[in-house]
């Protein structure tokens, strides 16, 4: 299958059901796709990660059997075993990341999608067809590649680069806790629960803070009106 077949071919699948994914309905092999997704992109706090994963065929009926998901439908534990799991079973997988002053100078969309394209250009095995999660198309780009809306609950490919970018991005996070104790990352992950959105009330943002994200446009001492809606949602308001 040339790789023009192989995006047509993508372009035509329906969405698989609960025992299929779309690997399992090639005609060819499938050991040069590679799946590519991205976390941390709704984050206030530190780098946008993605994964590229290569996987064999012999590695899909395994990561089956282990009952793979996409990674924010399993729990830290699972997830971190899975990772495990696929970067052994893996032909060839990697991280990029783009950075705080990345997201605040191109926006955070162009961040990822830098990301993405890092993480690809990382393989030292080169990819015939690149899986995107997502309806975005990374430029410049001289690797076939095809976008797949919610890619991670239908590629297993793809789905394993969302588990490996999540472990890699959580245990970074981790590290940095400890550096930055009063926004309880260790918990949130850099995501604005209501305790870290307190603590950039009470203490500001730090250096590795999104600035470009408007809870993270607060000084230290400024004062923040936070409106509960319900029990979950918080509307931010400046006084």
């Amino acid at each position: 299958m040339t790789h023009k077949e192989h995006i047509s071919f993508v372009r035509s699948l329906a969405p698989p059901t609960q025992s299929s994914w779309l690997e399992l309905s090639s005609l060819s092999s499938i050991s040069g796709w590679a799946g590519v997704d991205e976390v941390g992109r709704g984050a206030l706090f530190g780098p946008v990660v993605a994964a590229a994963v290569i996987l064999p065929d012999r590695a899909l009926p395994e990561l089956i059997a282990a009952k793979i998901k996409e990674s924010k439908q399993l729990s830290a534990q699972r997830r971190t075993q899975l990772a495990q799991q696929i970067s052994a079973l893996a032909i060839d997988w990697k991280i990029g990341f783009a950075s705080t002053a990345e997201i605040d100078s191109m926006n955070i969309l162009q961040a990822t999608l830098l990301a993405m394209k890092r993480a690809i250009l990382k393989l030292k095995v080169q990819p015939a067809l690149c899986l995107i999660d997502g309806n975005q198309l990374l430029q410049d780009l001289h690797i076939p590649q095809q976008t797949i809306v919610k890619g991670d609950s239908l590629s297993l490919c793809i789905a394993s680069a969302s588990i490996i970018a999540k472990v890699w991005r959580d245990d970074l996070l981790l590290r940095m806790a400890s550096k930055y104790p009063m926004y309880d990352l260790e918990s949130n992950k850099g995501y604005g629960t209501q305790r870290h959105l307190k603590a950039l009330n009470e203490y500001g943002p730090s250096r590795l803070h999104r600035k470009s994200f408007r809870p993270c446009q607060v000084h230290q001492g400024e004062k923040l009106v936070l409106t509960y809606s319900d029990g979950n949602a918080l509307i931010i308001t400046q006084d």
